[in-house]
């Protein structure tokens, strides 16, 4: 992703956005994470806020509506606070979350708050009113034939918590970075956990039991999450081949100790 920087913008772009706002102050980029054409923490001096933004035209900017429109729903989210359009742009801007990013490691203190997080995340429903298409559908060339079923459901899902998308303050817990959320099972988030913890360096059974803290997951059929190990494995080995990356290569290794240990 080539970032541009606020003071890279078309003038009229970031008239846009300080029409809204008033005048920025102080932009501060991110050196890392957040996969957006443009991303900042815009100061006015008043107020901050953590905004993102995209040419209009670019092929995933209806990803930065769909966002914008989920966060108004989900728990631990960041408040959907402005909108802008100029030269070109759209702009998005959140309310800041306070914390930093969630550390998987073993003995971490941050594991309870997360999986207590998850555990919240679980109960919510999907916004019937955002059409968006399902887990299912959107795993399917990866799901063993005739088990897509297993994969329904009509929860909020984010299906991207990984330790960047998680921050911690104490016992309180934010997630951020919604673009990929859809409708799923309510267990989903929480699988998709485990083999983020097993990249951490837990062992499957250690995995397994933070994730049990989660009543939608410790009630969920085994075949199913069997299943969805299988499909979450096929991915990676898709994501892993199409591009490769060394995040990629971890995850595609601890996918396939979790298909091994979930078939078992």
């Amino acid at each position: 992703m080539i970032r541009t920087r606020w003071t890279d913008l078309p003038d009229d772009a970031r008239r846009a956005v300080e029409h809204v706002i008033g005048p920025v102050r102080s932009a501060t980029t991110p050196v890392a994470g957040v996969m957006s054409a443009f991303v900042a923490r815009l100061s006015t001096g008043g107020k901050a806020f953590f905004a993102k933004g995209t040419p209009a035209d670019a092929p995933d900017a209806w990803t930065y509506r769909h966002e914008f429109r989920v966060v108004a729903h989900a728990p631990m989210a960041p408040l959907p606070e402005w909108e802008a359009e100029g030269a070109g742009w759209l702009f998005y801007g959140y309310s800041v979350l306070p914390g930093r990013h969630a550390d998987f490691a073993c003995g971490s203190p941050d594991l309870l708050p997360v999986a207590e997080a998850l555990a919240l995340l679980s109960a919510t429903r999907w916004p019937t009113e955002i059409g968006k298409r399902p887990l299912r559908d959107r795993l399917a060339p990866f799901t063993p034939a005739g088990q897509g079923p297993v994969l329904d459901g009509s929860a909020l899902a984010h299906t991207d918590l990984g330790e960047r998308n998680i921050l911690v303050c104490g016992p309180t817990v934010g997630l951020v970075d919604w673009a990929l959320s859809c409708p799923g099972p309510e267990w989903a988030d929480t699988a998709l956990w485990i083999p983020r913890l097993i990249a951490a360096g837990h062992g499957f059974r250690d995995a397994d039991a933070l994730a049990r803290v989660v009543p939608a997951y410790a009630e969920a059929a085994p075949a199913a999450l069997a299943v969805f190990a299988r499909t979450v494995r096929a991915f990676w080995e898709h994501r892993a081949e199409a591009d490769p990356m060394p995040h990629r290569a971890a995850l595609l290794s601890a996918a396939r100790e979790w298909e091994r240990s979930a078939a078992g």
